[in-house]
């Protein structure tokens, strides 16, 4: 079942606010009164699931090589940030139960690795989640990643993820018993809001950070946004901060 959807997702934890993808990211959205996260979700060498967002470790820890390359006893003891190692999936998803959190779970898969981490990722959240009266929502760019979850882990709500959404986007998510349309919200057009609208699909976009734009995208329909501002936006309220920040 489709969990209710606020208006404002937490991007990659804590946004810009915090190094994304870690716990204290997570902490913070909460703190701040944010009732989702969104976070990506990646295997080790030791196929542990960790939040990280890209295949390499350079930009977001003090490490180098490949994620899906490096074994846990190397992996958990780099810093991501803050002096915190690179969160373990388990770590996040028992904070956000904790904390009362949606989770938005993106499963990342690094390249070649799209069935394991889709195995991994949706039994962990099956038994995670088990009996809880407010589901995640797990979403993915990688369609292969999706069949695997709707076959493991049938009653998790999916969305299904594009940059740009392709013309066929329907019917991919109907054979993906998918029940969000997450995009670019650069590239959304007018056209998919009223194909989604009629098929009753709630739409969510990334990543947004400027107040006029956020205001523009409620105003065509548009049912949830993520954002990196989390300085900027008012969680489930009308209100912003700012109508001039930067975007």
């Amino acid at each position: 079942m489709l969990p209710p959807l606020p208006r404002w997702f937490a991007h990659r934890g804590g946004g810009s606010l915090a190094p994304e993808n870690t716990l204290a990211g997570i902490r913070l959205a909460a703190r701040m009164g944010f009732r989702a996260v969104e976070f990506d979700v990646m295997l080790s060498a030791d196929a542990t699931p960790l939040l990280i967002h890209d295949e390499t470790l350079m930009r977001t820890t003090n490490g180098s090589g490949r994620v899906c390359e490096m074994p846990d006893a190397l992996l958990f003891a780099l810093d991501a940030g803050g002096g915190e190692p690179p969160p373990r999936f388990a770590e996040a998803a028992l904070l956000c139960r904790q904390l009362g959190l949606l989770a938005n779970i993106e499963i990342k898969p690094a390249q070649g690795h799209d069935v394991r981490t889709a195995e991994v990722v949706a039994g962990m959240v099956a038994d995670v989640w088990h009996g809880a009266a407010q589901m995640p929502l797990l979403s993915s760019f990688s369609l292969a990643a999706l069949e695997v979850a709707r076959d493991l882990a049938p009653e998790i709500p999916r969305g299904i993820l594009f940059d740009r959404v392709p013309a066929d986007w329907l019917r991919q998510l109907h054979e993906l018993q998918a029940v969000t349309l997450h995009c670019n919200a650069t590239y959304l057009t007018d056209d998919v809001l009223q194909e989604a609208g009629a098929a009753g699909i709630p739409v969510l976009c990334y990543t947004v950070n400027a107040a006029e734009k956020a205001k523009m995208l409620f105003a065509r329909g548009v049912c949830s946004l993520f954002t990196d501002r989390l300085d900027l936006f008012a969680p489930e309220t009308n209100d912003y901060k700012g109508l001039h920040s930067p975007g």
